[in-house]
């Protein structure tokens, strides 16, 4: 018998020390952490492998999918959303984790010295120093709880799922603002580049005239105007430069780096691509309701919600546990009667059975809190309806923006054909001596608006297409090369 006892006082022993409740690992029996989008989700590279966040500082050409991943990676909202999706995570293994049995165990020793004075013969008891050593082993198992554990684990697989929805929310919207900066800088370079080309034209345009002023075929007026043709272009030009430093330092501070990094991108080739919306406007709506990640957010919410209400009615209902207990408490140097040697005195106790535990008046506590819980999934019923007509609508908007700047693009690049056989016209006017330099400076400056207006057009489309791309919920790096 006694080696028995030693061999479950052993076992407790053993389960204190072995169990992982004090563990700074990781332990994860239920695999809830595989149910946590990745960090990076499948956006980038269309695979479910996470990217290194390990980047050196840019010497290279920085071509979109590094910037995508710096700023995925430096965004402190995506981070932080994706720690939430690990606590509900978390909270999903705590739910399932109440379907197991309860096990505690308990370890003790204790040393006494007592002293107590008493008058012959008994004196032999006036000191004692009795040892007791405890033990203790407790399981506890609910068996039946009236749907209450099934409840919370569909209310935390729920939340999980609006977490991991949120997150991809959090990674669309940072992934958008870093595309939408990428291009701005590769428009305001198209812009500076443009700006270039026409003050060199207008420094043509001052070096002939000052030539032909010279030699008495032109009059001073004439030099005088392309000189402030040539000025208007210079300063057009140190604006545009202006604009790209600006833009560069704002893309720089998105991606994680000081704003005075030199970043250097690739020259964009502005032209439209061969594919236009591509999808019609039905399937896009109907690839919204179902795949936005705010309204798959909304719609978990929702189902967590009505999980709630489920628990919340458990919880008021009959509970069936199963209990079984040992323990032992050993006392050395105990004294049991007068003139009796010290010894080992052994209490042990064993406890086996079933409780049920009957709910049977709350202060209507209970119906109060069905009610909340009630009104709760009434209320995000309505949240989830005006969730899909606000992401409905921004489709609808974003989608008659892409058709309407693709027809500004075909009207832009009809005005710069005009103005550069205009321009070229004039010139060779001028030059004939036929025309005169107000022609030839209309001309110039038509050109260079109708070149602003195509490179305008062109970033107005890849906006609208990124922004169409966002609002139907599936924005990746397809949408945005």
């Amino acid at each position: 018998m006694v080696t028995a006892m030693l061999g479950w006082r052993r076992l407790a022993l053993c389960a204190s020390l072995l169990l992982p409740c004090g563990s700074s690992q990781a332990v994860d029996p239920f695999a809830t952490g595989k149910l946590v989008a990745a960090q990076a989700h499948a956006l980038t590279s269309g695979e479910q492998d996470d990217f290194s966040c390990d980047f050196a500082a840019p010497t290279a050409v920085l071509e979109l999918a590094e910037a995508i991943e710096r700023a995925l990676c430096a965004h402190p909202e995506t981070r932080a959303a994706w720690a939430q999706a690990r606590i509900q995570a978390a909270q999903l293994g705590v739910a399932r984790g109440a379907y197991l049995p309860q096990l505690q165990a308990s370890v003790g020793r204790l040393e006494q010295k007592s002293s107590t004075r008493y008058g012959n013969p008994y004196d032999l008891l006036d000191k004692t120093e009795p040892r007791t050593r405890t033990g203790n082993l407790k399981l506890s198992w609910t068996i039946a709880d009236s749907g209450l554990r099934s409840a919370t684990v569909d209310q935390a697989r729920a939340l999980l799922d609006a977490a991991n929805a949120s997150h991809d929310a959090s990674i669309q919207a940072t992934l958008l603002n870093a595309a939408k900066r990428y291009f701005d800088v590769q428009t305001a370079a198209a812009v500076l580049r443009a700006s270039e080309q026409a003050e060199r034209s207008a420094r043509q345009n001052l070096e002939a005239t000052s030539a032909m002023y010279e030699a008495g075929a032109s009059a001073l007026t004439d030099k005088l105007q392309a000189a402030v043709a040539y000025s208007d272009a210079e300063l057009k030009r140190v604006s545009a430069f202006g604009e790209l430093q600006t833009l560069t330092g704002s893309l720089a501070s998105i991606l994680g780096l000081p704003p005075n990094t030199r970043l250097q991108l690739p020259a964009r080739d502005l032209e439209l691509p061969a594919s236009g919306a591509g999808v019609a406007i039905e399937q896009l709506l109907d690839d919204a309701r179902q795949h936005h990640p705010l309204v798959k957010a909304s719609r978990a919410e929702l189902e967590a919600a009505r999980a709630r209400v489920r628990a919340v009615r458990a919880e008021g209902r009959p509970t069936l546990t199963f209990t079984a207990e040992a323990s032992e408490r050993r006392q050395d140097k105990h004294i049991p009667v007068y003139n009796a040697a010290p010894t080992t005195m052994v209490l042990r106790d064993k406890v086996i059975g079933m409780q049920l535990s009957i709910p049977l008046f709350e202060g209507f506590t209970r119906s109060y809190k069905t009610q909340a819980a009630s009104s709760q999934v009434d209320k995000l019923e309505a949240e989830l309806e005006r969730r899909e007509q606000e992401v409905a609508l921004d489709v609808w908007k974003h989608y008659q923006a892409l058709h309407t700047r693709q027809a500004h693009i075909a009207a832009a690049r009809t005005l710069q054909d005009s103005a550069q056989r205009s321009y070229e016209v004039a010139e060779g006017r001028y030059r004939a001596g036929v025309g005169n330099i107000l022609e030839l400076l209309s001309a110039q400056d038509a050109r260079a608006r109708a070149e602003q207006k195509r490179i305008e057009a062109l970033a107005g489309w890849l906006s609208a297409r990124l922004q169409l791309a966002a609002s139907v919920g599936k924005l990746g790096l397809w949408a945005i090369r």
